[in-house]
């Protein structure tokens, strides 16, 4: 299940803005990670309100991944009308995202000792990211036409459409999982955790909460643009070369545990930022020469920049967070950072990238460098405002590897 959960979004969220420039919607690449953020604001009112208190959460999730298979099926069909194309991309993301809650759902269900299972599970769906981009760079090519790309065509999209329809048949095998919220009352404000954000609220805690919303807008911009700068690097295969960045993010988790008892919480932040800032400098050196060393450098920092931010900011929460409301703050990290963050990010970052490619159908190498250093720029900003504002002692006690994992 985990493994066909993320070979799903891992088969088309790295390939869709090449697909995009390919067939002239090349100022139009960022409405497609719009949509993405747009249904992770949707996704937790659909889970806590619907399907956390009245269906079975095997067969919602069997459901949802089925009727996702039919608008990603569809959505490569109107390709000569970009609205229709965004609004079926609009309608996949919102049957997808839910269904992420829900399988850790059914795992959590199922599992007597969730710290040390879950790990084990979950890294299945980092493997089946990797396994996409294996696939669709080195064998899917083999099946379109000579100096052709996998990743021009339509079969990205047709690949998670497959394993979208296969893992929604699947789901019904798997073990019934009853609403895990029957009877109980649940709030629109408890969902997005502003009952958690008063309990919570401190200077250090809204310093955190806004340098996690500001750091999100240069992340629009490298999953929304890596994949069409490699393009323009000529770079062969696009899809395999994100996945070092995959890599990266399982190796740096296992060492997370060592980091943070040298570094402690504030400074593990700050190296995600910091890393951040040098991957997108990377980037705008490499790309006049087309230094590949430096390219795939900052695609491997991407370990540093998720695991040093992303998962030590869930943890830094989960920390200073009670049992009551754990998993209201936990909802409004990823609704800060991963539902307004990222749609405000992609809007901007499509903006920039708009305002370069003029009339163009692609930007030039120089263009390429000048677009790169604003988001380095931009993380140096938020890096600086974090350091010099964050003040929270260093009170969070090293966690054992398996809880960094499972976050």
């Amino acid at each position: 299940m985990m493994f066909l959960e993320f070979f799903i979004w891992g088969s088309w969220y790295t390939t869709i803005a090449v697909y995009m420039t390919k067939h002239d919607m090349a100022n139009l690449t960022h409405w497609a990670f719009t949509v993405n953020p747009i249904a992770a604001i949707i996704a937790p009112f659909f889970i806590g309100l619907i399907a956390d208190r009245y269906f079975a959460t095997e067969k919602v999730l069997a459901i949802l991944h089925i009727l996702g298979a039919v608008f990603i099926f569809l959505t490569p069909f109107a390709t000569g009308n970009p609205i229709v194309f965004i609004l079926l991309l609009l309608a996949y993301n919102i049957c997808y995202m839910p269904t992420i809650s829900l399988a850790n759902t059914v795992c959590f269900h199922i599992m007597p000792d969730q710290e040390k299972q879950f790990p084990l599970i979950r890294v299945f769906g980092t493997i089946g990211w990797i396994i996409a981009g294996l696939i669709i760079s080195f064998v899917l090519s083999n099946f379109v036409a000579s100096g052709a790309k996998a990743e021009e065509t339509r079969m990205p999209l047709f690949l998670a459409a497959a394993a979208s329809l296969v893992l929604g048949l699947y789901s019904f095998t798997l073990p019934h999982t009853p609403p895990p919220a029957k009877g109980k009352k649940v709030s629109a404000r408890s969902i997005i955790g502003v009952d958690a954000l008063k309990q919570l609220g401190s200077r250090s805690f809204y310093i955190f909460l806004l340098s996690s919303f500001l750091i999100c807008i240069p992340l629009a911009a490298y999953y929304n643009f890596t994949q069409v700068f490699l393009e323009s690097a000529k770079f062969k295969n696009i899809a395999a070369t994100q996945t070092i960045g995959q890599v990266s993010e399982t190796l740096f988790m296992l060492l997370m545990p060592l980091f943070f008892i040298r570094l402690g919480v504030k400074w593990m932040l700050a190296a995600g930022m910091l890393a951040w800032a040098l991957r997108y400098s990377l980037f705008a050196l490499g790309a006049p020469d087309l230094v590949s060393w430096m390219i795939v450098t900052g695609i491997a920092l991407h370990g540093i920049c998720y695991d040093f931010f992303f998962v030590a900011g869930q943890i830094y929460v989960d920390k200073k967070a009670t049992a009551q409301i754990r998993a209201q703050a936990q909802g409004l990290i990823i609704f800060v950072t991963y539902g307004v963050g990222m749609l405000v990010g992609a809007q901007i970052a499509g903006t920039v990238y708009d305002s370069f490619l003029g009339s163009e159908k692609s930007l030039t190498l120089l263009q390429w460098q000048s677009f790169w250093w604003i988001p380095a720029a931009f993380a140096v900003i938020v890096l600086i405002i974090f350091v010099l504002l964050f003040r929270e002692k260093r009170s969070i006690s090293p966690v054992k590897e398996n809880t960094v994992a499972m976050v």
